[in-house]
């Protein structure tokens, strides 16, 4: 009986991290532009929300993953206080390969304009 929870526990954690290829459309990338809502620097992987206006002008929110987490995001100059709610930045992301999940996506590329503040996912780490 001991064994169930530890084996619930890991299957949760299995689901929650997944893999690329099998959640994301790697072929096609969508470029949005709007403003930071929330921040989640954590691992495995980090998250990005942003409203973004649709072609109406309203505004729809995007959830965005890091395809890394908050250690290798730090290692590449994003630290807490680094993207701050309220910023304005253009992403690239893989959107999600759900259709009804249309505004989910795989960061691959964000930039600050206020600062020329760049990230992207092929980004090389820091040398210390």
């Amino acid at each position: 009986m001991k064994l169930v929870p530890f084996v619930l526990a890991f299957a949760g954690m299995a689901y929650a991290h997944h893999s690329l290829q099998g959640s994301f459309d790697l072929k096609r990338e969508v470029r949005l532009e709007g403003k930071i809502i929330q921040i989640f620097l954590r691992n495995p992987h980090s998250f990005l929300q942003i409203d973004v206006p649709d072609p109406d002008g309203n505004m729809q929110r995007w959830s965005l993953e890091f395809p890394k987490g908050a250690k290798s995001l730090l290692k590449e100059g994003i630290e807490p206080g680094t993207l701050k709610v309220g910023d304005r930045v253009t992403v690239t992301a893989n959107p999600y390969l759900k259709p009804r999940a249309t505004s989910f996506g795989s960061l691959v590329a964000l930039h600050r304009e206020s600062d020329g503040f760049d990230w992207n996912a092929k980004m090389k780490r820091k040398r210390s």
